[in-house]
């Protein structure tokens, strides 16, 4: 059977939408009009994945979903294949489960696949953007060896973490971000608003005004002047670099210099080697050969440089050189990871030593973010005050040496 996308009116001329699974399009609208629904468009769902190429504006139409989404249905899929049902009906009963019809209709798409005889990593292949590479390469290994309901339970806890790993991230950056969005909103509106009109009782004195006003009133036209070609030239030099930056040999002259830049390297260093060192693990615990789980741990690295060094430990160990080796002499790869692999090389637990790296690096990140955050909020508020207290200071000054004038 093949999902169905339908469009149809309901009695009381409702637009409805939905998904139905059918043997034909024929047998679709029968099946709406036994449900006293008028069919206005009926399609067959696969047609758009299938046509949907891999770059361009069918990349950008093409169905996603969220990391929290996957896992959940990674979890339930994971029970029911534990259950012994047949993987067609798990699927059937996880799409049946969920609520957003774009999720619903990817999972029957999937399951319309599996029906005609085709593997499930095999099937889960048409939608790349949702299942990526180590998604499909542990499901193959899982199917191959038949264990794929552990390895469903494993890409769950896998997705469940890189989902709190990116929250912890986000929610780190958004205090800092907050109070410099908000520091330069309030300063721009006094200097434009707030700071004319003030400085304004001062201009028919005779008198010399103080440097501090002075200053004041220069920053204040100098704002009232130029701010929107200031955020004009903001704008521009952010899409400038990210135009120069769609070329490879640029990017990674970025990503190389981003290596060399104090605090933030050590950021994305210990994201990058966790996430690598997760990927490994997961995929060598599955059963994948080494040299396919180094290729596909090297692909989910966001720093170009980093993922040319982990190709470049693949190539080694492919011409006999041991992995710890091979990652000592890229100098890209922390120490400690890799001693851990050297170790679990010597003992024969490279998977553990694998995982216990990447926690390693999981808390090591943690406690370098909540250092960074503990130190750049008090830095950011004195900065405000310091900004605000100048502005209150060049405004009264005058004021008071108006006073002592009188007295």
């Amino acid at each position: 059977m093949t999902a169905y996308r339908y469009r149809a009116l309901d009695v009381d001329g409702k637009l409805q939408k939905g998904i139905l699974e059918g043997d034909s399009e024929r047998q679709v609208r029968s099946s709406l009009r036994a449900q006293h629904l008028k069919p206005v468009e009926v399609s067959e769902a696969t047609r758009r994945a299938a046509a949907a190429p891999s770059s361009g504006m069918g990349k950008l139409f093409a169905p996603r979903v969220k990391a929290a989404e996957l896992s959940l249905v990674t979890r339930q899929l994971a029970t029911l294949v534990q259950s012994n049902l047949p993987i067609d009906e798990c699927l059937q009963a996880v799409a049946e489960q969920t609520r957003k019809q774009r999720l619903k209709g990817l999972l029957l798409q999937v399951r319309s696949r599996v029906a005609e005889g085709h593997t499930l990593a095999y099937a889960m292949g048409e939608f790349p953007n949702v299942f990526n590479e180590m998604y499909r390469a542990m499901v193959k290994a899982g199917e191959t060896a038949g264990f794929l309901g552990p390895v469903l339970e494993q890409l769950a806890d896998y997705t469940e973490q890189r989902q709190y790993t990116s929250q912890q991230l986000k929610q780190a950056m958004i205090y800092p971000i907050l109070l410099v969005v908000v520091g330069v909103g309030v300063v721009s509106f006094l200097m434009t608003s707030v700071v004319p009109e003030l400085v304004s009782l001062f201009s028919h004195s005779n008198k010399a005004l103080p440097l501090l006003t002075r200053m004041l009133i220069s920053t204040s036209d100098f704002f009232q002047n130029y701010l929107g070609w200031m955020l004009a030239g903001v704008i521009a030099l952010v899409a400038g670099v990210r135009q120069l930056l769609k070329n490879e040999r640029r990017k990674t002259a970025w990503h190389r210099l981003l290596l060399y830049v104090p605090g933030i390297s050590g950021i994305l260093r210990a994201v990058d080697t966790a996430r690598f060192a997760s990927t490994l693990s997961i995929l060598m615990a599955s059963g994948v050969p080494l040299l396919e789980s180094l290729r596909i741990a090297g692909e989910v690295l966001n720093n170009r440089v980093l993922r040319e060094s982990s190709n470049v430990v693949a190539e080694m160990v492919q011409e006999g050189s041991s992995l710890n080796r091979a990652m000592q002499q890229s100098g890209e790869f922390p120490p400690m990871m890799v001693h851990m692999v050297a170790s679990g090389e010597a003992s024969g637990e490279l998977e553990t030593m694998l995982e216990r790296s990447a926690v390693n690096q999981e808390r090591e990140l943690e406690m370098v973010l909540g250092a960074l955050m503990s130190l750049l909020t008090p830095v950011m508020l004195i900065l405000m005050a310091i900004l605000v207290t100048g502005i209150v200071f060049g405004v009264m000054q005058p004021i008071f040496d108006l006073n002592t004038m009188v007295n």
